[in-house]
């Protein structure tokens, strides 16, 4: 038996015993170290917390009584989170100032024990606004070689990608001020944690969802178009975290009103990464060791959770059925693009986008329990996650040349019945509805794998991009020929797809300064994402490839001089 056949044995045996395996009781996740929150001054009213701001229901719905009995199925938590947003008579949530000020102070106290912590500028927005990383660890430093060699896993949190999901900021300045010197700060003995409060300042300071320039940034981590993604991508590629949480708000109304004529119930959706080429192990991970700790912790707060889904924005004919989406399987969202890059990697989002403050310490309360959560999960799962991460790396490197490459997807069709909210009555009734599930997504296009791509000289675009995720491009030095499938467009009428292509294998004489990149290599699958022409999201179809003679699939392994490309 080799070497790689008994570590995959021995990997799925630890995986598949963690099945069968009842999880432990979890504790209650956070009962935060901070101060009560002062009552507010003396002939003032606290700024209401369950009020529905006008808009958000049809127009026969919006009287008081009706808004305060649907408040009713959102009690707050007991206990308040206090940030600069969070504060008694707060008219708007956390600015950019004075979130970059809550990083400053936390980054220059004195910390117990061996608690270092560094405030990063990872880079600027479209408008110049700072995008802030805080780096929490009790390795021998906070740059990213010392948590690299630290033997503790790293965690990267993300919040407010989109502007308009404020609860997820807020929620990370509380978690970074726990783990800084709160009831989570004992987690740092085994994980190292970064923090990106707010990944999208533009946006939130224009309460928008999207980037200056329009773009949805959680839709740029492959194509890299905005600077806000490629900072992103910069601080996955230096400190290659473990885990990737990604915070995020969605609106309950919006598509459950017209689909429905309902409101949604559930304050939390999950999901995980699953686009294909997530390595199966990854997904094991986040199967049986993420997510039902994260229910449990969840349910033990009262808070309701359910798959991370979106409903049509379509209203449904009577030749239509009423139909949910689970989260797509496209690798150009941050959960999939970092899998593909090896972190078990998920979503958070609770309900919130167009409530303005309405139960915002609720929505506060639900991320927190989530994330910390997954915190812990990784604490108790160090050293088995490190085992998972080692094999995968390995095998993936290991692919090149044979199996297939599944290009594409499409999800599985079922039957479901979810809870949802009339918004007249504030009663919860059961909808059978249409689940688009995208667990375990049909492959619907597969190729054989390379074992690399060739590039012409003129993509250096797209070498650029490659590299600041992390992949490893090589410069030909010397002229050469290879044996290589090239592509053209194709011209079969039963294939409408402006980016449909036909292959043909043929000798491929290749100049100096045109490009390699091997698919011995970690990250093989994000680059086929990127360079099979007719992949969803490629750099092809989105013109960073400027012609399908300038890529070429390169069949058997190359014998050519190369240098690495700067």
């Amino acid at each position: 038996m080799t070497f790689l056949r008994a570590q995959t044995l021995l990997l799925a045996s630890l995986l598949a015993g963690c099945a069968t395996t009842p999880l432990p009781p979890w504790p209650n996740p956070f009962k935060p170290s901070t101060a009560k929150v002062p009552p507010p001054p003396e002939g003032k009213a606290a700024v209401p917390l369950v009020a529905y701001p006008p808009g958000i229901f049809p127009a026969t719905s919006a009287s008081a009584p009706e808004s305060a009995a649907l408040a009713l199925h959102f009690p707050e938590p007991s206990q308040r989170y206090l940030t600069p947003g969070l504060a008694p008579q707060r008219q708007s949530f956390t600015s950019n100032a004075e979130l970059t000020q809550w990083l400053q102070d936390l980054s220059s106290a004195t910390l117990p024990g061996a608690t270092r912590a560094a405030l990063l500028h990872a880079g600027a927005s479209q408008r110049g606004l700072p995008i802030h990383a805080l780096v929490l660890t009790r390795a021998g430093g906070t740059d990213p070689n010392s948590l690299n060699t630290s033997k503790r896993p790293t965690v990267l949190l993300l919040a407010q990608q989109h502007g308009d999901e404020p609860a997820s900021s807020e929620a990370l300045l509380v978690l970074a001020q726990e783990l800084a010197h709160g009831q989570l700060a004992p987690l740092l003995d085994k994980i190292n944690v970064v923090l990106v409060p707010r990944a999208n300042p533009d946006g939130a300071e224009a309460g928008s969802r999207l980037t200056a320039n329009g773009l949805d940034l959680n839709h740029d981590h492959l194509l890299l178009q905005t600077p806000e993604a490629r900072a992103l991508a910069a601080l996955v590629r230096d400190f290659r975290p473990t885990l990737v949480l990604d915070a995020h708000e969605y609106n309950p109304a919006g598509g459950y009103l017209t689909q429905f004529n309902a409101l949604a119930y559930n304050d939390v959706l999950l999901q995980y990464a699953n686009a294909s080429g997530t390595p199966e192990f990854l997904s094991k991970a986040a199967q049986e060791w993420y997510y039902p700790a994260q229910v449990s912790a969840l349910q033990a707060q009262a808070l309701r959770t359910d798959w991370y889904h979106t409903p049509s924005a379509q209203t449904p004919t009577q030749a239509q059925e009423a139909q949910l989406l689970m989260g797509a399987t496209t690798p150009n969202n941050s959960r999939n693009a970092n899998g593909l890059k090896h972190a078990v990697s998920g979503v958070v989002v609770t309900r919130g986008v167009g409530l303005g403050y309405t139960h915002v310490q609720r929505r506060v309360h639900a991320q927190i329990t989530a994330i910390s959560s997954a915190l812990r999960t990784t604490a108790d799962q160090a050293a088995k996650l490190e085992q998972v991460r080692s094999f995968v790396v390995r095998d993936s490197m290991a692919q090149a040349c044979r199996d297939k490459l599944i290009l594409d997807t499409a999800p599985v069709p079922e039957q479901r019945d979810i809870q949802l909210l009339d918004p007249s009555s504030a009663s919860v009734r059961s909808q059978r509805v249409l689940w688009q599930s995208t667990l375990q997504a049909r492959s619907v296009q597969t190729r054989t794998r390379p074992c690399g791509y060739w590039l012409a000289p003129a993509a250096t675009e797209v070498v650029e991009r490659l590299r600041l995720m992390g992949v490893q491009v090589l410069r030909v030095a010397e002229p050469g020929g290879v044996v290589a499938e090239t592509f053209s467009a194709a011209t079969d009428a039963a294939r409408p797809d402006k980016n449909a292509v036909t292959l043909q294998r043929s000798a491929l004489d290749v100049p100096s300064g045109s490009y390699y990149i091997s698919l011995s290599q970690p990250l093989t699958n994000l680059v086929s994402a990127a360079l099979e022409p007719d992949s969803p999201h490629s750099y092809f179809s989105h013109q960073l490839i400027g012609s399908l003679a300038d890529v070429a699939r390169v069949m058997t392994r190359p014998t050519l001089v190369f240098e690495e490309a700067e």
